[in-house]
């Protein structure tokens, strides 16, 4: 079977909307710009559409010089400036769920901005320079003591920033595509893929191929696949309107509950990067099986 990327998303900002890209680079901690903000609350607590679904409503760029630019119905531009010498913001502690990282606060301007659009006080951090967050060694070493014939000197470590666990999330379109057809038989109307914030799409597998793939290679790039993702109500909320509802939970789970949860997609982290790695829309991918 012919294989290949069929789309490409970063969310720059965690658990707010997505950019979807033709290119874009690549390192080893995810996609180029990758959550690499985090809204807090008031408690330094980190945001996500899970409690505050507006969130999906915050439509993030950013400019060819790196700045932010965050954009929302009612509200003004706002320009968060990338600032190229951040050798000593102040650190400020970050936990993402069990994970212990650094961020640095972006400024009064940000945080008015975010606060009068979700109405509570929150503010906005960026990845600090010297935050060591890694993907987790478990799943990771797993991989690699399993593929050390194909794999050989994968790496241990792979530093990322504020996504849930781990660097990459990989998805199939077949398998939306059958998700799809169970909504549509119940008479429900189908889902785009954007529910689910992929970072990597891919073409031409069956439904639910991954879960059988060890991972892919891409040119020079090995891609492991080391967890599969469990679900949360995420994918319930409309990002065109933030609306909530109960599908494509629902059905999801009716055919795709495992002892972990409810998964749809891989987590993934990448070995044979270099600077200027990028990744493309129909680049093709080799499919790596566990055996």
């Amino acid at each position: 079977m012919t294989v290949s990327i069929l789309s490409l998303y970063t969310y720059p900002v965690k658990s707010c909307a997505g950019i979807a890209h033709s290119e874009v680079g690549l390192s080893q901690g995810g996609l180029h710009r990758d959550r690499q903000w985090v809204i807090v609350d008031g408690h330094g607590i980190f945001m996500t559409q899970r409690q505050y679904p507006r969130m999906a409503l915050i439509r993030p760029h950013l400019s060819s010089a790196g700045d932010l630019t965050l954009h929302a119905q009612g509200m003004p531009v706002l320009t968060v400036p990338w600032l190229t010498d951040t050798s000593e913001p102040t650190q400020i502690p970050v936990t993402i769920w069990r994970s212990h990282t650094l961020g640095f606060d972006e400024g009064d301007a940000a945080a008015k901005w975010l606060s009068d659009f979700l109405e509570l006080p929150c503010r906005l951090l960026r990845v600090h320079p010297e935050a060591e967050r890694c993907a987790s060694p478990d799943h990771v070493n797993a991989w690699r003591a399993r593929h050390e014939d194909g794999a050989p000197g994968f790496p241990a470590k792979h530093r990322f920033g504020f996504a849930d666990g781990f660097p990459l999330l990989v998805t199939n379109q077949g398998s939306l595509d059958e998700l799809n057809q169970r909504l549509q038989a119940k008479g429900h109307e189908p889902v785009p893929m954007n529910r689910f914030r992929p970072n990597v799409v891919l073409s031409g597998l069956p439904a639910y191929e991954e879960d059988y793939l060890a991972g892919m290679r891409a040119g020079v790039l090995t891609f492991a696949f080391v967890k599969r993702c469990g679900r949360c109500p995420v994918p319930n909320i409309d990002h065109l309107t933030a609306k909530v509802g109960t599908e494509p939970g629902i059905t999801l789970a009716e055919h795709r509950q495992f002892p972990e949860g409810v998964l749809f997609g891989v987590n993934a982290v990448v070995a044979g990067v270099s600077p200027g790695t990028r990744l493309g829309i129909g680049d093709s991918v080799e499919l790596m099986y566990d055996v």
